[in-house]
């Protein structure tokens, strides 16, 4: 009974995340409009659409009726940023080696929708204004998925649904929403990132794999989830050798997780390979670029480094200074999450995980147990686990012992977002955090951690706290500031994040 009401509740809140997530999209996208027509934007040329340099024989747009002349246009002149390079690529290819920055997962997808469900449009609108409603479909679609998975995937970690909910809620309202309504592959980013740890988390690894696969396929960043498979192969590994005493299965969870691995970083890995067929095969060798000559030609970082400047402390300058400040809320908000957790959970992080007590290990989401890691037969289970039973019968007593020692010493501060199950999130989360502030556009961080679970669970667990009522006013101030500074910038061609 308890369980039918549990289940009730979280499929109730899941549809009103779903009307939020909703709702927040058609905010952000009446926000664009709205300054669109109110502001003339900073550059222009974002309507240019020179032929493509390679493909001369694709069709050029029919043109558009007059009735639809003004949609066409409207459209059109909508895409600023980056947006212009998913839709040049998504009609040309990749031309120019600065455009190999961008992965193709949403040139993709805009591609597929253009010209199967949105293909009845081309001849009222023109195919470059079907592709950017394509581009926005996908993005507010994925945004809104992703709502759901996180939601789930906080229920999972969190073991509270009402701190999932407000989480959830928060991450719909997020201070880099623009970019998820928007021809950007923040969305789908978020979308496999939070859709594969779900699925990890429940136990189906494989399709988690090719989900961070697809990741990995929309943002260069989507390699490090392979880290999630790392962690958990890590404490698998430790389990089956020095607890289980099978070397067997240790050599099988450690080959199982390597390749997982590698099939995470191999779509990224191929991208590199397809950009260096293209650059650098068949070229003389005084005519290659410097990156093709490289032992190891990694193309991506070039391209970062040459065409944007990216690289360690490289952006360490005083004229800078106004970004650094645009970026500082969500990188304070992510350093207090780190340091909060690692002084709640010290030896959880000194330890990477390894302390954690065996009720917490037990009741893991699948994160640091060996259950479900590898099928086994019925008759092969049941003979060990009456084998197991008959090698703890005698200690029953001092079984019950340890546990409820274990039991006791678990503090309630330990639960909700200080759990061990959120450990890997929060390194993750650290990770991409120290990159976005030592190597990247630092202004970028607002977007670029915007996807990580542990920013909205650490807001959620501020906002419920009694200690901590001031934060929550903070913390929805920032996000709406963010909202509406965005959606003016960024949509006018604006410097923004």
């Amino acid at each position: 009974m308890a369980k039918a009401m549990e289940s009730n509740s979280k499929s109730r809140k899941e549809s009103i995340l779903i009307k939020y997530a909703i709702f927040s999209r058609l905010l952000v996208l009446s926000l664009t409009i709205l300054w669109r027509n109110f502001l003339q934007p900073y550059d222009t040329s974002a309507a240019l659409n020179p032929p493509c340099l390679y493909h001369k024989d694709v069709a050029e747009d029919p043109p558009p009726q007059l009735v639809a002349n003004a949609i066409s246009k409207a459209l059109e002149n909508s895409v600023v940023w980056d947006s212009v390079y998913f839709l040049r690529i998504t009609q040309c290819g990749y031309e120019y080696e600065q455009t190999y920055a961008f992965l193709p997962l949403l040139p993709f997808f805009i591609s597929l929708l253009s010209r199967t469900v949105f293909a009845p449009l081309v001849p009222l609108i023109g195919l470059r204004a079907v592709m950017v409603l394509s581009g926005y479909f996908v993005s507010n679609l994925a945004f809104v998925l992703a709502a759901i998975y996180l939601f789930r995937v906080s229920v999972i970690i969190l073991k509270d649904t009402d701190a999932a909910f407000r989480a959830s809620i928060i991450f719909c309202f997020n201070p880099a929403s623009i970019f998820y309504s928007s021809v950007y592959s923040e969305s789908l980013y978020a979308l496999f990132s939070i859709g594969g740890v779900y699925h990890l988390l429940i136990g189906t690894s494989n399709v988690a794999v090719l989900w961070f696969a697809l990741s990995g396929c929309a943002r260069s960043n989507g390699v490090l989830n392979a880290g999630y498979i790392c962690f958990q192969t890590m404490h698998r590994a430790y389990e089956a050798l020095y607890q289980k005493r099978r070397v067997g299965l240790t050599v099988q969870v450690l080959v199982a997780g390597f390749l997982r691995c590698i099939c995470i970083c191999l779509p990224f890995v191929a991208f590199q390979a397809y950009g260096y067929y293209n650059i650098c095969h068949g070229h003389n060798l005084d005519d290659l670029r410097p990156w093709c000559k490289a032992r190891v030609p990694l193309m991506y970082n070039f391209i970062q480094s040459q065409y944007w400047g990216v690289g360690f402390l490289r952006y360490f300058q005083f004229k800078q200074l106004p970004n650094f400040l645009l970026a500082s809320p969500i990188l304070s908000l992510a350093v207090c999450s780190v340091k909060s957790y690692m002084m709640s959970r010290p030896e959880l992080f000194l330890s990477l995980g390894f302390q954690a007590t065996e009720k917490e290990k037990r009741s893991s989401a699948r994160l640091y147990s060996l259950k479900d890691a590898v099928e086994t037969d019925g008759k092969t289970s049941s003979h060990e686990g009456n084998r197991d039973f008959r090698q703890r019968k005698p200690s029953r007593k001092k079984d019950a012992t340890v546990t409820n020692v274990a039991a006791e010493s678990t503090s309630p501060e330990k639960s909700g977002y200080f759990s061990a199950d959120v450990f890997p999130f929060v390194v993750h989360l650290g990770l991409m955090a120290g990159t976005a502030f030592l190597v990247m556009h630092v202004q970028v961080a607002t977007r670029f951690l915007s996807a990580s679970p542990p920013l909205y669970w650490f807001a959620s667990h501020l906002i419920a706290s009694p200690k901590s009522s001031k934060w929550g006013y903070l913390i929805w101030s920032y996000c709406a500031a963010y909202i509406l500074l965005g959606s003016l910038l960024f949509s006018n061609f604006y410097p923004f994040t």
